[in-house]
């Protein structure tokens, strides 16, 4: 069975869109879940044990980089995606600071988030060419 991966994002076309690139690029990998605020996203990784997670960075309940904080504590093998239409050098920063292994710019999902998952489930991190160094 290849990488699972949990979707993140209170909107669900994103959600869908998303499923729908990951399946038609890679279709050894599994959508293994969705979830639609951060709360959720944090519920879902206990109990499906993703590979990886995609989060939306704004939601509501609880945001992105709060989900990642959680996440990351939770000394999984887990492996954190921060999608987002913000861009910053100080926002880059702070997905860094949360525990987050990659980011990518909703803008640039087509050319970038399947080449940030792969490196992140190679155990490398993916912060694109708006990376602050």
């Amino acid at each position: 069975m290849g990488p699972k991966i949990l979707i993140v994002d209170d909107h669900e076309f994103i959600r869908e869109g998303l499923r729908n690139l990951l399946s038609q690029t890679r279709p050894g990998w599994t959508v293994c879940g969705q979830a639609s605020n951060g709360q959720e996203a944090v519920a879902a990784v206990k109990k499906l044990h993703p590979d990886a997670v995609i989060l939306d960075l704004t939601m509501p309940v609880m945001n992105g980089l709060e989900a990642a904080v959680r996440i990351a504590k939770l000394d999984s093998h887990c492996r954190i995606l921060i999608f987002s239409m913000h861009d910053s050098e100080r926002l880059i920063v702070a997905v860094r600071d949360a525990g987050a292994q990659g980011f990518v710019l909703k803008s640039q999902a087509g050319k970038n988030l399947v080449a940030a998952i792969e490196t992140l489930l190679g155990g490398g991190t993916f912060f694109g060419p708006q990376a602050v160094s």
